[in-house]
């Protein structure tokens, strides 16, 4: 038995937006069952992210901290962002979001993980990257606002934040997925055989 994830798709009669955001909308498609009943699924349809655990020459792990209103919370974070652009290299952007976030830039670029969040009731996919051989961006630094403009930037030790998943007190979703690979990675063939950055992403295709 092969423990790997497939394509499925099960036939939709009918589709509606009731809501339409600035950048994701709710969905709502009539889903035929394997008993042949159809019924109601509602989710939120996101264009996709990426997230950036950028290493230093130190070993520690550049984080950030921002408030995030849903959860009524200041959570520490990896830097990530939205794919703005349909079709949008992933790397391409999460170079940016390091750069706009942290004013930094690497050298070295490899996939570290590719994950849904939350596939029960949102498409969002997540390209978490390793980056490494970090050094700061030339330039000006990028023109933060809304709640960017209040970040706090911390670098920390990857143990250390193991720890503080594992505790309970470190709750963001790129963050604790990236270390606890990046752990893992780290124990087993090294991050040296993880994927390319350019590798596929079958969840949002894009050209090099």
């Amino acid at each position: 038995m092969v423990i790997k994830d497939a394509p499925e798709e099960w036939r939709v009669t009918a589709t509606t937006t009731p809501f339409r955001g600035n950048k994701t909308s709710v969905r709502t498609d009539q889903v035929v069952m394997p008993d042949g009943s159809v019924v109601a699924r509602d989710y939120q349809v996101h264009p996709g992210s990426v997230a950036i655990l950028a290493l230093d020459d130190a070993g520690k792990v550049l984080v950030l901290r921002q408030y995030r209103h849903p959860v009524r919370q200041k959570l520490w974070e990896i830097p990530a962002g939205l794919l703005d652009v349909p079709g949008e290299n992933p790397l391409h952007a999460a170079q940016r979001e390091l750069y706009e976030e942290a004013h930094v830039k690497a050298e070295d670029w490899r996939v570290l993980t590719d994950v849904y969040t939350t596939p029960g009731g949102c498409d969002e996919a997540v390209r978490v990257f390793l980056a490494r051989d970090l050094s700061s961006a030339e330039g000006e630094r990028f023109e933060v606002s809304e709640e960017e403009a209040d970040m706090e930037l911390a670098r920390v030790e990857p143990a250390e934040l193991v720890r503080g998943v594992l505790a309970g007190e470190l709750h963001n979703n790129c963050l604790a997925v990236g270390v606890l690979a990046l752990t893992a990675a780290l124990a087993g063939d090294g991050v040296d055989a993880l994927r390319s950055a350019e590798a596929p992403w079958p969840a949002r295709p894009f050209e090099s």
